[in-house]
């Protein structure tokens, strides 16, 4: 196997283990994405992939960052989340993923449940403020799905044309 094959075999599992980073959130989704593209577009010599698709690839995954901090923070500050709900559903997001796939659901909102219930709020008000949170984290995935095809769709679209 070339060296070339390797990088692009290389790119693609950064890319593929990116795409798995969107929805898990141990793992840099997007920024994966980038690396990936931009050690295929390496490999490539840049002759495929030249500098304005990979500025819009870069500005992509920077959008992605804010969309995951708006995202989140908007739904749990809608609900008015505590601190301790917010530290609560990233706690409860990281142990949904041992028990994948239901985990990844349950996690966020089960985990900012428990933090507004420690931060001494009644079941009723920590449940809605759990709902709030977890609905706001399940639209940052939305979205960064969405930035994470269309970084796919630029890429391609410069490799072929």
């Amino acid at each position: 196997m070339t060296t070339h094959a390797l990088l692009y075999a290389l790119a693609a599992l950064l890319v593929l283990v990116g795409l798995a980073g969107v929805v898990l959130p141990a793992l840099p989704g997007l920024p994966l994405v980038f690396a990936g593209m931009f050690l295929a577009a390496w490999a490539g010599g840049f002759q495929e992939i030249g500098p304005i698709p990979l500025v819009v690839l870069g500005l992509l995954t920077l959008v992605s960052f804010v969309v995951d901090f708006w995202a989140t923070a908007h739904g749990a500050r809608r609900v008015g989340a505590s601190r301790k709900a917010l530290v609560g559903a990233v706690l409860g997001t990281f142990a949904g993923l041992f028990f994948a796939p239901i985990g990844l659901f349950v996690g966020p909102f089960v985990g900012a449940l428990i933090g507004e219930l420690w931060h001494g709020r009644e079941f009723r008000r920590a449940a809605k403020v759990g709902f709030g949170t977890w609905l706001g984290i399940v639209i940052a995935i939305v979205l960064k799905l969405g930035l994470a095809f269309t970084m796919i769709g630029v890429f391609a679209l410069a490799w072929f044309f």
